[in-house]
């Protein structure tokens, strides 16, 4: 049988889809693409944002519509939490934010023998980090290795701790194992990604740190770049940067989660740092990495952000001198503290605060692109695009140049002026 996937939200999803295909294809069966006629669809959801709900529900009605004979199932964050909302949208399999094996094993019989399944387990219960398969189908160059999975952090905006379970980490010899696995299939780069990365080992013999897991798969992939997912700034201490330096094959590109850059706002959203503490970190990773990429994510709007408190932030994140940001106006969240909270805002100012953050951190990428120009980056070339082989530095900064193709390769690249998404270069 066909089977398609359509992938919503975080590089935990795109991986967890990944490994999806992968088993499904290990069974005999084939992958299309979601607009082909396929025997089966998935829709891996994401719930990060009301958006993203709102993105799945219609994406499974189109299915749906367009597929009325096809098996349609559903899985991902939203399914965890959504149940009878997607109960209601006619799906023939209903898996949740976990068990990918077993919803594998949903899916094939549901579109075998045409009757519905559904399994949804308590994601505050979940103890065992599930082992998938790393990589995808296509010929890539990256390939994300997921590390670890859950969240206890509880922001009051979030509902991720709800629909992913406590932390859970994977052994480190079975992330080497992979590594090495990925890197025997000719991946040039692994991302290292999970919903909380830094929370890795907590719940490990001896629980070791984060930096214990990178160096491991470093080491054991030293021709390999090794990138970093998000990261929880508190885990950016002088020791972290000390032992991370000494990895050459570490890309010197760090997102580290902002979401506000005024205190006031921060405690509110029951964030674990504040702004000096993260500053403290934005130092120290200029220190050891010079030149380094430093990326986050902010939310404006927030229940009860006064003006005040609004330009506090554009004031913070300024002081920071970000190399890009990605910029969420506040969604609310039912089950969430935040979602009960006083001074809603309404979207007229959700999308004003969102354009000003925006021009401010477009203003502050291209200052980081153009102190880059002149300088030499080894690009890993993943693609072509309208006549230029297009690829990423270590610093994640996206290089056009003129011409060939490149796919998989690392090759020298003088850096020009910014263009589109990121900078011209020259091939030396």
């Amino acid at each position: 049988m066909k089977f398609s996937f359509y992938t919503l939200g975080c590089k935990v999803n795109q991986y967890e889809t990944q490994a999806m295909e992968q088993l499904l294809v290990s069974r005999g069966h084939t992958i299309g693409a979601f607009q082909e006629e396929c025997d089966g669809y998935v829709v891996n959801t994401c719930s990060v944002t009301a958006t993203a709900d709102k993105k799945s529900r219609a994406i499974l009605r189109r299915c749906r519509r367009e597929h009325p004979e096809a098996t349609l199932a559903v899985c991902g964050c939203y399914a965890q939490h959504a149940r009878e909302a997607l109960k209601k949208l006619g799906v023939d399999v209903l898996g949740g934010s976990g068990g990918r094996a077993e919803f594998v094993e949903m899916l094939i019989t549901a579109a075998a023998a045409r009757v519905p399944q559904e399994k949804l387990d308590e994601a505050m219960r979940r103890r065992e980090f599930e082992v998938l398969p790393a990589g995808g189908l296509e010929a890539r160059t990256r390939a994300m290795l997921k590390v670890q999975d859950g969240c206890v952090n509880f922001c009051a905006y979030c509902i991720i701790p709800y629909t992913r379970g406590p932390v859970r980490s994977a052994p480190l010899a079975v992330a080497v194992e992979q590594a090495l696995d990925l890197r025997r299939r000719g991946y040039r780069e692994i991302v290292v990604t999970g919903i909380e990365i830094a929370s890795w080992g907590v719940d490990l013999p001896g629980k070791p740190g984060l930096s214990v897991l990178v160096a491991a798969i470093c080491r054991a992939a030293p021709d390999m770049r090794v990138r970093l997912g998000s990261l929880e700034p508190r885990i950016v201490t002088e020791g972290f940067c000390r032992e991370l330096q000494a990895l050459p094959n570490l890309c010197p590109q760090f997102h580290l989660s902002l979401q506000s850059g005024c205190d006031s706002v921060l405690a509110r959203m029951k964030r674990k740092y504040d702004t000096a503490r993260y500053l403290e970190s934005v130092r120290l990773l200029r220190r050891y990495f010079p030149g380094c990429a430093i990326t986050t994510d902010m939310i404006v709007a927030f229940p009860g952000e006064t003006e005040a408190e609004f330009q506090e932030s554009l004031q913070f994140i300024r002081r920071c001198g970000f190399a890009d940001m990605h910029i969420f106006p506040y969604s609310r969240r039912p089950g969430t503290p935040a979602d009960k909270m006083p001074g809603q805002l309404g979207n007229a100012e959700k999308e004003r605060r969102s354009r000003e953050a925006i021009a401010v951190g477009e203003e502050m990428r291209r200052t980081y692109l153009t102190s880059l120009e002149g300088t030499v980056q080894p690009v890993l070339f993943e693609e072509t695009q309208n006549g230029y082989a297009v690829g990423h530095a270590p610093n994640y900064m996206k290089v056009y140049v003129p011409a060939g193709n490149h796919h998989n390769e690392i090759r020298s690249v003088a850096i020009g002026k910014p263009y589109q998404d990121g900078v011209l270069g020259t091939l030396l």
